[in-house]
């Protein structure tokens, strides 16, 4: 854990809770761009280890998640596809907090209200460590891949799109 004072977030605690390492990083969060890509300017770190969290809804299936690295876009055939749906698409924006718990900017793979199925690109796993957002802006965790593709029992997916 870092050493900093640090208020832990719902992700912290249950990462915690399955003795998995990480490290909470803060950061200055900038209301006008809270994209990954901008974080991972701030944070100095290579965009391709800070990943985003996108939450969809398939016509079949219902809600899952997607977890890309911070500079790539998803195609939404290919994860209507792979998530075993006809076809999908982003969630409106203002259902997030109500389904996930999170807002936008702050959206965490872990401490969902619900687990839903989750898909994360297999670059993830070039990298000892990657950052997702810890469910609070200005906050992000660093976490080695294979850790959180366990905890939150993703499937890796090879993504057909970048950025």
């Amino acid at each position: 854990m870092s050493k900093n004072k640090i208020h832990k977030t719902n992700a912290a605690r249950i990462l915690d809770l399955h003795k998995i390492n990480y490290t909470l990083i803060s950061y200055e969060v900038d209301e006008n761009d809270l994209s990954a890509v901008h974080v991972a300017e701030i944070l100095g770190e290579n965009i391709k280890q800070v990943f985003k969290t996108l939450v969809l809804q398939g016509d079949k299936t219902g809600y899952f998640v997607c977890v890309v690295p911070g500079d790539e876009d998803i195609e939404l055939k290919q994860m209507a596809i792979i998530s075993k749906n006809k076809k999908c698409d982003l969630i409106p924006m203002k259902s997030l907090l109500n389904l996930t718990g999170y807002i936008r900017g702050a959206c965490s793979p872990i401490g969902m209200k619900k687990l839903f199925p989750t898909y994360i690109e297999e670059s993830c796993l070039h990298f000892k460590s990657i950052y997702i957002s810890a469910g609070q802006r200005g906050l992000q965790i660093q976490i080695n891949p294979e850790d959180l593709i366990k905890l939150i029992h993703a499937e890796v997916f090879r993504n057909t799109v970048s950025g």
